[in-house]
């Protein structure tokens, strides 16, 4: 069986294959390893095979990860669903939000992104489907979201991310990452500054590098099954709870 490493170093020259087979650079997709359920030992043996990019969907099994491996070069992404009450440590803690799908929450991390750090890099989650248990914002949605994120000075906007319904067909794969690809389109009219798209994971990432993904977020093929995970307590400061939104990843 590969291991961690093996499976790293082939993950990331497939990334880069599949990129120039969609005529851009090798360097134009970024493996993002989704380490949930993993421990901090089995990231730090990613990294060394040259993993730099590593996303987490729970906070609290990510806080003691990100302590743990805080000697090493690696970008932290929050990949999972926002909830108001851990917006504050996530703004703090993190280089990169993926799934922010409504006004609230953005201005959360603003104004909670301490001062001494960078923008923080986020992403709009977009729901294609319009299914009510999913969470995004709708494409009729995003042209204020986009313009109100912009104009936060502590979020730096840089794109669009989808959650499609899993298929095994391949051409049924790339129909929701090709419209979220137009609507990244759209609205680099009035943000030309957008360069990302957060779409991908194991089972379709073919599809999304050849629709133009720039972010993939790979789990099970880089770390392998998952163990089952541990509800860790909670320990972080609670407010009225808010519908769920989007999917584990």
């Amino acid at each position: 069986m590969d291991s961690i490493a093996d499976r790293t170093q082939q993950l990331l020259a497939e990334t880069a294959r599949l990129a120039r087979a969609s005529g851009r650079a090798a360097d134009a997709v970024t493996l993002v390893g989704v380490s949930k359920t993993q421990t901090a030992e089995r990231i730090r043996e990613a990294v060394a095979a040259g993993l730099r990019h590593v996303g987490e969907n729970y906070v609290q099994e990510a806080l003691p990860k990100l302590a743990a491996l805080a000697d090493l070069p690696v970008t932290w992404h929050f990949v999972g669903r926002l909830q108001a009450n851990k917006t504050a440590v996530i703004a703090a803690s993190f280089d990169w939000v993926h799934a922010i799908d409504r006004l609230r929450i953005a201005q959360r991390l603003n104004d909670q992104r301490p001062e001494g750090k960078g923008p923080l890099d986020c992403c709009i989650e977009v729901n294609l489907s319009g299914e009510e248990t999913k969470g995004g914002a709708t494409p009729a949605e995003l042209p204020a979201l986009a313009a109100a994120i912009a104009g936060m000075p502590r979020l730096r906007l840089r794109g669009l991310m989808v959650l499609p319904a899993a298929t095994p067909d391949p051409l049924a794969q790339r129909e929701p990452f090709a419209r979220l690809r137009r609507l990244l389109e759209e609205l680099r009219i009035a943000h030309p500054q957008l360069d990302t798209l957060s779409m991908g994971m194991s089972a379709d990432i073919e599809a999304a590098i050849a629709e133009g993904a720039t972010l993939v977020r790979i789990g099970t093929a880089l770390f392998g099954g998952r163990p089952p995970r541990e509800a860790p307590q909670e320990s972080l400061p609670r407010e009225p709870r808010e519908p769920q939104h989007g999917a584990p990843i």
